[in-house]
């Protein structure tokens, strides 16, 4: 702490008996050796004890040395606790706060989120991971993440979600394609094109396979890869269609380099996404802040690619 509450001349002899000798407190502290041994000094006067014995090798406590440096300590601790406290009240939140989420968040709603705090909470640090969704549970009931945002998250006593929104199954395509026009689109239709498939990392694939298994036979034309990138990237070539979310697609829906139709077949479940936490740990207040600012972050983002979309269409 650049300023501190504590007076110079305990922090001075607090370090002084951290470190064994005023020459290596003053190194510590970037301070003078005259100026720390004045302080002791002055102190020892006041008090009318010695707080330090002088040896060959250095500087030892005294029993009142001793009882000034537990005060002092505990002092340090007090204006700690303070300090956050005045912070709280002023509303400045700081903390760590680790975030565990989905490849294809990197470049959708995340950018947004960490350009937010950035500038509205410069003492809240974020570190952000990637994993698949049944790696994201795991991370977080294993205590290495503190919220996730986690697709198709099934419902569990262990987790505790604080944002949930539908995502209807759809395919994108680019402007100009056959399908770009419909207003929905059965996956019959769909799959009479060239389809680009997510590979099985992935949770959409894996709902698809296990409800349309006749979309994977061997006779029907497509392209496999476990990158999102590539999907929309093929995607917005012109020729391929690809099965995912409109959140997924966000940034492409919404500068209109993809379009996203809704698949209307009977059954079609819609994905969704979701923020959670371990329920069995309190919620950090820093925690708490990163999680709303996510799901703001996650909705705007949802919100403009649906805007985007209705735009397009009139």
């Amino acid at each position: 702490m650049r300023h501190s509450l504590v007076p110079a001349s305990l922090r001075y002899i607090d370090q002084v008996a951290r470190s064994g000798s005023i020459q290596k407190a003053a190194r510590e502290l970037h301070v003078a050796a005259s100026a720390i041994n004045r302080q002791i000094l002055q102190i020892e006067q006041e008090l009318g004890v010695p707080l330090f014995e002088r040896l060959p090798r250095g500087m030892r406590l005294t029993v009142s040395g001793d009882a000034v440096v537990t005060l002092t300590r505990r002092w340090r601790d007090e204006e700690r606790r303070v300090v956050a406290e005045v912070r709280r009240l002023q509303g400045v939140t700081q903390g760590r706060v680790a975030l565990i989420a989905m490849d294809s968040h990197a470049t959708s709603f995340l950018p947004a989120l960490v350009s937010e705090l950035a500038e509205s909470h410069p003492l809240v640090s974020l570190s952000i991971e990637f994993a698949t969704p049944s790696d994201a549970e795991s991370a977080l009931l294993a205590g290495k993440a503190d919220l996730a945002a986690i697709f198709n998250l099934p419902p569990r006593r262990e987790l505790l979600t604080l944002w949930k929104r539908d995502l209807p199954l759809g395919c994108v395509v680019a402007p100009g394609h056959p399908l770009a026009s419909r207003a929905t689109v059965s996956l019959q239709e769909a799959a009479s094109h060239t389809i680009a498939l997510q590979s099985k990392a992935l949770s959409i694939r894996r709902y698809l396979e296990a409800q349309y298994s006749w979309l994977f036979g061997e006779a029907r034309r497509h392209v496999e890869t476990n990158s999102l990138h590539l999907v929309k990237q093929l995607a917005r070539g012109g020729r391929h269609v690809a099965f995912t979310s409109e959140l997924d697609a966000a940034p492409e829906l919404i500068e209109g380099s993809l379009c996203f139709v809704p698949v209307r077949d009977q059954g079609a479940e819609p994905q969704t996404i979701s923020i959670a936490v371990d329920a069995a740990k309190p919620t950090r207040p820093t925690v708490k802040l990163v999680a709303d600012r996510l799901a703001d972050a996650a909705q705007r983002c949802l919100d403009q690619a649906r805007e985007a979309q209705a735009a397009a269409r009139r």
